[in-house]
This record gives structure tokens, C-alpha cells and sequence, in this order.
């Protein structure tokens, strides 16, 4: 019998209880799935960061942390967990994000916010160019940006995509570093960013780098919020530099009500709904990590601790 730890704020056990005993009964693994386990009896912990297990040392026999969340960046610094912790790359998840930033990209695109506040009676044709007309670029060229990424270039338009490393993606034009950044954003009429919280990534999008961008580009963020230097995006869009910017994610959630994204003209924030885990789809990635683990197999997902994700 396998002992299972499942470690998350109590309305979760409700939404993951069955689709983890399903997704553990197909994986053909006998387990013991309990929020109360002891923890030294304990071979795997199914994790959420914001759970009250903060403390890992007495998990004596535990082979893996198996996280719920994408973002790892709250619980990479616990010197408590030294044993192996993998993120969540959830099929689900990753079709989420991809409907959303699509979604969002078509709407700065075709200029949709203009025909929904301009229905005045006045008639003025006004043709969108086509998306091989229109360059956008993916900050991050994980999981998730690889896949919207490839989501955009799929519709006809010209997507750069930045790493820190080098990678290559068919249809993508993708550079890296330091160097590559300039280079990325210099014809970006959309960014988009789907970066890791890292102390490298911190304020990726500064004052210098938006000044980089084309003058009225639009900027989504639906990847971190630390992502953004906010002083500096907030004079960009006062200037005219940057056109608009959608704002999922903020270095303080819920955003506070004082803060001057919720009244500004040209910000549109979303509640941190670009992507969820989905519970379905999520058990079947800890079955088969913990299938993995029973078999001698490496785990997928694997965190680097020293990068951060």
C-alpha cells in the first residue's frame, strides 16, 4: 500500500479526492489517499503551496512532493523540503492558457474594444490587418508558452519567442539572453508573458525594456506578477507608450481596491482565471509520477532548485 499524503486548503480535498482515486485505480497503484497520514508513514505528498504543511522535516519516507501548482517560486527557498518536488505541467491547464491568451490576443488584434465603446450610430468601416501582418512575442518558451507560442503562429502571425537558453520551435522565431530580449521586443506589437516568478525575472518588463517596444503596443500578462515593473507600465500607459495592458496576475492578490490598475482606461484586469489546474486531468499527472516513482522511473516535472521552476 502506497501512503499518500494529499496537503491543500480543505475545499480542495472535495474537488481532488475522486479524480485522484480514479486516476490511481487506472495506474493500476494500490494507495491509502488521507489528509491525515502520519507524517513518517508517508510515501508521497500531493501539494499545494498555501496548504498548512509548511514543514517537511518529519516526512522521513516521503519520495516526492508533488505539487498542484504550475508556480513553484513560493516553496523552492523551504530548507524544510529536501525531497524531490515536481510542479504541475496539466494538460488542462495548458489548453486554458492557450484559449485565453488567444482570446485576448484576437481581441487587441481585431480591435475589439473599440466597436464594443464606439456603438454611437456612426458608421466607419475600419479593416484589421491580417495576423501575418501583425508581430507578437512570447516571454517564455516553457510549457505554456510553447504552446501559445505555437497556438499564434498557427493563426498566420509572426511569433518571437525568448528563453533564457537557447531553443528551437518549428514556426517560431526564438532567441535568447540578455542580448535576445532587445531583439524580441523590438517589434513587438503584442507581448505576452508566460515567465517564471525568479529573482532573475523580476521587473523583466522595466521602463528601459518598454520603451524597447514599438509605441502603442499592448502588453498581456498572465504569467507572474512580479513580471512587470508596475511604476514603470503605469507611466508607459500615462505617456501613449504603451497602448493597453491585461493584467492577470499582480504582486498582491486580490489586487487591492486602491490600486490604480482597477480605474486606469487602458488596463483591463482579469482575477487570475487565465488558467486553472484542472482536477481531472491533474490527478492522472501525480498517478503517473507516483507510478514513476514506484518504478524506478525519474519524475516528470521535475524542479530545478537553484533556476527556480
Amino acid at each position: 500500500m502506497i501512503n499518500i499524503q494529499f496537503a491543500a486548503l480543505p475545499d480542495r480535498w472535495d474537488k481532488y479526492r475522486d479524480p485522484l482515486l480514479k486516476a490511481f485505480e487506472d495506474a493500476d497503484l494500490k494507495v491509502d489517499l488521507r489528509q491525515d497520514h502520519q507524517p513518517s508513514d508517508v510515501d508521497y505528498v500531493v501539494y499545494a503551496p498555501n496548504s498548512e504543511l509548511q514543514d517537511f522535516t518529519p516526512y522521513t519516507r516521503c519520495k516526492a512532493v508533488l505539487n498542484l501548482w504550475a508556480g513553484v517560486e513560493t516553496i523552492t527557498g523551504n530548507q524544510t523540503l529536501t525531497q524531490p518536488l515536481c510542479r504541475m505541467v496539466d494538460p488542462g491547464l495548458t489548453q486554458g492558457m492557450v484559449e485565453w491568451v488567444v482570446a485576448h490576443t484576437l481581441r487587441y488584434h481585431l480591435d475589439i474594444d473599440h466597436w464594443i465603446s464606439h456603438q454611437t450610430g456612426a458608421w466607419s468601416p475600419m479593416c484589421p490587418p491580417l495576423a501575418t501582418q501583425r508581430h507578437v512575442t512570447v516571454l517564455g518558451l516553457g510549457v505554456l508558452g510553447t504552446a501559445c507560442a505555437k497556438a499564434l503562429a498557427g493563426l498566420g502571425f509572426h511569433v518571437t519567442g525568448w528563453a533564457r537558453r537557447p531553443k528551437t520551435i518549428d514556426g517560431i522565431t526564438c532567441v535568447h539572453g540578455e542580448g535576445g530580449i532587445a531583439q524580441a521586443l523590438e517589434q513587438a506589437e503584442i507581448v505576452i508573458l508566460l515567465l517564471p516568478d525568479t529573482p532573475v525575472t523580476t521587473n523583466v518588463l522595466n521602463a528601459e525594456r518598454l520603451a524597447q517596444m514599438p509605441k502603442g503596443a499592448r502588453i498581456i500578462n498572465p504569467g507572474r506578477g512580479p513580471l512587470i515593473d508596475d511604476d514603470a507600465l503605469l507611466a508607459a500607459l500615462n505617456s501613449g507608450q504603451i497602448a493597453h495592458a491585461t493584467l492577470d496576475v499582480f504582486r498582491i492578490e486580490p489586487l487591492p481596491v486602491d490600486h490604480p490598475y482597477w480605474g486606469h482606461p487602458n488596463v483591463t484586469v482579469t482575477p487570475h482565471i487565465a488558467a486553472e489546474t484542472r482536477a481531472v486531468t491533474a490527478a492522472q499527472v501525480i498517478a503517473e509520477n507516483v507510478k514513476r516513482g514506484e518504478t524506478g522511473l525519474p519524475f516528470l516535472h521535475l524542479v530545478d532548485r537553484e533556476a527556480g521552476y
